[in-house]
């Protein structure tokens, strides 16, 4: 739900020239500027790492829920992956800023009680040492989808309607797709003052693109 979300918001940008998309899968969005590559194994991106260079960012937005993994398992698709992918594009691109999508109540002393806050908040720290121009890590908490994606994931369709009375009562853990994905945007085109984006910032750093 999320990448497609951050896709959408990129192909309507202007200031975005190209979009380049990896997936096991095709996304089913055609666009001028669009390019698809279908790609099965996540850990090891050595057969195309020539279509992967040139580019100055990367928004990251694979993810699963820790529901029913173990520790062991969800840290492999969680940390492993995401530092395997974000080394290889950390060598080949040295300007490149890496937006990765994490989550609210991550955990960044790796040291609380829940697991997966604690292996997010590795990722997170691994992320940050690697050599990017700039590494920011996105926490949302709930997100509104936008409506007609296809994607959305089916708690949200069931909730929609109670979304917007969780913003009046939550309003710092509420944001919307459409806004996520112009953060991610504003952070790459005019940067944003912290690595740690907290979901109450994701509203104002979105407004920079219409500053």
């Amino acid at each position: 739900m999320v990448g497609e979300g951050v896709l959408h918001q990129a192909l309507l940008n202007p200031d975005v020239e190209k979009v380049l998309v990896i997936n096991r899968r095709p996304c089913g969005t055609k666009h001028p500027k669009l390019k698809e590559i279908i790609h099965g194994n996540f850990f090891d991106f050595t057969g195309i790492e020539n279509e992967l260079a040139g580019y100055n960012a990367c928004f990251f937005c694979l993810g699963v829920s820790s529901v029913g993994m173990e520790q062991d398992e969800y840290r492999h698709i969680t940390y492993d992956l995401t530092i395997s992918a974000a080394g290889t594009l950390a060598g080949l691109n040295e300007e490149m800023v890496f937006c990765y999508v994490s989550g609210a109540g991550t955990d960044s002393s790796e040291k609380g009680k829940l697991m997966w806050a604690r292996v997010k908040g590795k990722t997170e720290n691994d992320l940050m040492k690697l050599p990017f121009n700039n590494a920011y890590m996105f926490r949302p908490g709930v997100i509104k989808p936008i409506k007609g994606l296809k994607n959305t994931y089916k708690i949200y369709k069931i909730a929609y309607p109670l979304i917007p009375l969780f913003k009046f009562l939550f309003p710092s853990y509420v944001c919307t797709l459409e806004d996520l994905g112009n953060a991610m945007i504003a952070s790459v085109l005019y940067g944003a003052g912290k690595n740690i984006i907290e979901n109450r910032d994701i509203e104002e750093l979105a407004k920079k693109l219409n500053d």
